[in-house]
Formats: structure tokens, sequence, C-alpha cells
């Protein structure tokens, strides 16, 4: 029928809607204090902890109450907070990103960086207490992959088939970090060089959004996207100028493993998000209203 049809298709604006909207909260949260300092300045900082908090109570209880159907499956289950297949996911996701790392990996060996060093107690009591090293490794990567992946992706598997869900969105993951433009030019960069500086931002956190709900979908667990936006955080974008400054053969042995790496991640990303191998027993399909919708459309047009 053309009303149950006009129907499905309003719930598929709605579920955007919703997400978009969550989005915007999540990065309006960050602006309310209209500070005067920069990004880095300790007082931002911390008044932009206080935000990201509130933001871990608010984005769930939002999710709960834009569910549609609240008897399927318990909500921790929706956002992936459950202990079955924590640690397979902590770790395959780890492993997974390692190998698509593998030629920076290489690089941070090649500079004789020592990895007693990095692990030293004094080393470590100095990140701890370094709040751009909380920020970016700790605070960011829990909230973001919370919101934008454990909160988010449930509003949209009520419409979107998953393969769908996973290159939706990661778009607001990606325009949610557009902001950082206007904060670029404030550091004085020119407006044109601080646009595309976000663009090329955009692109490789959208890229990023993509595997991350992926793995969210594939394990059915939070942790698996935190730790793997941990460690990108970590490793940086890979820097392929700083390879080709190396003398023959380390330079060629750099770029051959970074190609390796990613042929390899590639190969076995389809194996190792198998759903099966987390305990991951979510039929998204199920919930998916929409499409229980649209068939009954394609029944209706092929029987009566």
């Amino acid at each position: 029928m053309n009303i149950d049809k006009l129907n499905y298709q309003c719930s598929y604006i709605k579920c955007v809607l919703e997400s978009l909207l969550l989005s915007v909260i999540y990065v309006s949260s960050l602006y309310v204090w209209n500070s005067q300092h920069s990004r880095d300045h300790p007082s931002t900082i911390k008044k932009r902890f206080i935000s990201v908090s509130f933001m871990l109570i608010f984005s769930p209880l939002y999710t709960w109450y834009f569910i549609n159907d609240k008897t399927k499956v318990p909500i921790w289950y929706w956002l992936g907070l459950k202990w079955n297949g924590i640690f397979m996911s902590a770790v395959s996701s780890l492993f997974l990103t390692c190998i698509l790392f593998l030629g920076p990996i290489c690089l941070i060996f090649c500079k004789n960086i020592q990895l007693k060093t990095i692990i030293s107690i004094e080393n470590i009591k100095s990140k701890v207490t370094d709040l751009i090293w909380l920020r970016n490794y700790v605070v960011a990567p829990m909230s973001e992959e919370f919101t934008f992946r454990a909160c988010i992706i449930p509003l949209l598997l009520q419409c979107f088939q998953p393969m769908t869900t996973i290159f939706i969105c990661p778009i607001f993951f990606g325009a949610a970090h557009f902001n950082q433009w206007i904060e670029r030019m404030h550091a004085g960069i020119p407006c044109l060089d601080a646009f595309i500086m976000s663009v090329f931002q955009f692109m490789y956190t959208t890229i990023f959004g993509a595997y991350s709900a992926m793995l969210f979908i594939s394990t059915g667990n939070v942790i698996g996207p935190i730790i793997a936006h941990k460690f990108c955080n970590h490793m940086g974008f890979p820097d392929f100028r700083e390879m080709f400054q190396f003398q023959e053969p380390k330079r060629s042995c750099l770029l051959v493993l970074s190609l390796v790496g990613l042929i390899l991640w590639c190969i076995l990303i389809k194996y190792i998000t198998d759903p099966q191998i987390y305990s991951n027993q979510m039929d998204w399909t199920e919930m998916n209203q929409c499409n229980t919708i649209n068939s009954s459309n394609n029944f209706e047009q092929k029987f009566l």
C-alpha cells in the first residue's frame, strides 16, 4: 500500500535525522563553554572532559528513547556493552589494525625507538598526567566510539541494512571533525589551508569510521572499535614521506611492508570479523523494521 510505503520512507528519514541530531548535540556540547583559549589549553580540555562525560550518560538514554522496539533486545546489547566475546573483540581488533599499520610499525623500529623506553614507568607517569595525551588516547576514543558507534549505529540499523549502515554512520563521524576548521583559523592558519586540512581529516576519519562501524556490527561489542581508535590515534596517519627519506634497502622494505599490510588486512578482515567468533548473536536484520515493512509491500505487490 502507498501508506505503508510512505511510512517506511519516513522511517528512513527519521533514523537519519535522529542520528544527525545526536551528532550535533555531541559537537555542540564541546562548545557550550565559550572558551577563549585553544583546544589544547588545560582549561578547555578539562571543560570538554565534562561535556563528553555528560554525553556518555545522555547518548545511551537518547538511543534508548528512539529505539522503536525495546522488548526484542536489552539496551546494553544494542550498545555493545556485554562480556560475551569482549576479549576476542579487543584482541582481534588490535591485531587487525596492527596488520594495517605494518609499515608504520616497522618505521618506528627503523628510527631506533626502543620499546623499553615507551613502556617505562617514567614515560607512563608522564603520559597519564598529560591532559592532551589523556584527551587523544583515552577520553576521545571512548566518548566518540560510544556515541558515534554504540549509540548511533543501533538507530540506523532499525531501517538500514548493516552494510549500508557501515557507509552512512562514518559520515556523521567525519563531519563532526569539521569543527576544527574554525579552531585552526583561530590558531592563525589561513582559511583555505585550514579548510583543506579539515577536508583531508574528514576523508580519513570517515574511512576509519567505516572500519570501526564494521568492527562494532561484526563483534557486537564496543571495546573493539575503542581499542582500534586508540591505536590509530597513537600511530597517526602513515608518514610515507619519512619512509622515502631512508636509504635503500630500508626505504623499499618499508614501502613493501606497508603494501603487504594493506593486502593482508583486506584478506583477513573477512575472517576476523566473523560474528560467530565473538559470540555475537545479534541478528541486526530481524531488528530492521523498515526492511520488514518493505518485505510486506513486496509480498502485496507480488501476490495481491
